[in-house]
């Protein structure tokens, strides 16, 4: 296993208990349900770790022109980071209850910015330790701001010039029946998904053990999608964090230079002068 200054994207509950000094520890548990992350975090979170909040502390507001997470500003996010304790030389370890799905945001976030960053492989579930309640304070650390990697990050315009276009691959990380428009989320302003975009739901990127699969098994499932002979590869979900999750499987199976288009579905789906397909060619 690498050591914590070249951080795989994903590291087990044994590995964290070995390096759990060498790490800033974050719990980003969310719900789509409408859940609060931070009182599931008070009931009960692994030992020292600090909890960030994915609509206030990985996003910007909200809004109709930027979808429900778009990315927060590079000052913004420092001072978010500096609150959590994340210096600019720290690494980090986040994690969820969600298989990583959540984590998997501010992993790449961070990772996208230089910073290793690693999601706990399974989640909480995994964790065999007690857990501490209540809060944990931070200590507070500078942290520099840094612009979001141009080349990693897409917007609505270039989704839309590429849509369609056999070099530009579009993954869609949602449910399935969301992608095809069968089962919509409530969250969902219409159903179905980008024209040309091809269902890579996020849960495929794990193994029956709940734990990220192998590199060569994720090849084989993102050659499959296209990816091998795409000129660009491009992840999109409800709004910007599953998304995340299909991201970080594409550079665990060797690709490399996958962009976030962070409005997704929320902000493409809520302009209805943008077109949308329902069901799956493919299929």
């Amino acid at each position: 296993m690498s050591e914590p200054s070249s951080l795989p994207v994903a590291v087990s509950a044994d590995w964290l208990r070995e390096h759990r000094d060498q790490v800033v520890l974050v719990d980003s548990r969310w719900y789509l349900d409408g859940r609060s992350g931070r009182d599931a975090y008070r009931a009960g979170h692994l030992p020292g770790a600090v909890f960030a909040d994915v609509d206030t502390d990985l996003a910007a507001p909200a809004g109709p022109g930027v979808g429900r997470h778009p990315l927060p500003s590079p000052e913004d996010f420092a001072e978010a980071l500096g609150r959590l304790g994340v210096e600019d030389s720290a690494r980090v370890v986040a994690y969820d209850d969600a298989g990583g799905s959540v984590a998997a945001r501010l992993v790449w976030m961070l990772r996208a910015l230089g910073t290793p960053a690693a999601f706990l492989d399974g989640g909480m579930r995994t964790w065999t330790g007690g857990l501490e309640a209540g809060e944990t304070a931070p200590t507070t650390a500078h942290r520099t701001a840094r612009p979001w990697p141009a080349e990693l990050v897409v917007d609505t315009d270039t989704v839309l010039a590429e849509t369609g276009k056999p070099g530009d691959l579009l993954v869609d990380a949602r449910a399935y029946g969301r992608f095809t428009g069968e089962r919509p989320a409530p969250v969902d302003a219409r159903p179905g998904h980008v024209p040309g975009a091809r269902s890579a739901e996020w849960t495929a990127n794990l193994d029956g053990d709940g734990l990220l699969a192998a590199p060569e098994v994720l090849r084989e499932r993102f050659a499959s999608l296209g990816a091998d002979s795409a000129r660009t590869i491009t992840a999109y979900c409800g709004s910007g964090v599953t998304a995340c999750h299909d991201l970080l499987a594409l550079e665990h199976a060797g690709y490399t230079g996958a962009r976030l288009y962070p409005g997704s579905w929320s902000r493409w789906g809520g302009d209805d002068s943008l077109p949308a397909e329902t069901g799956d060619p493919r299929a």
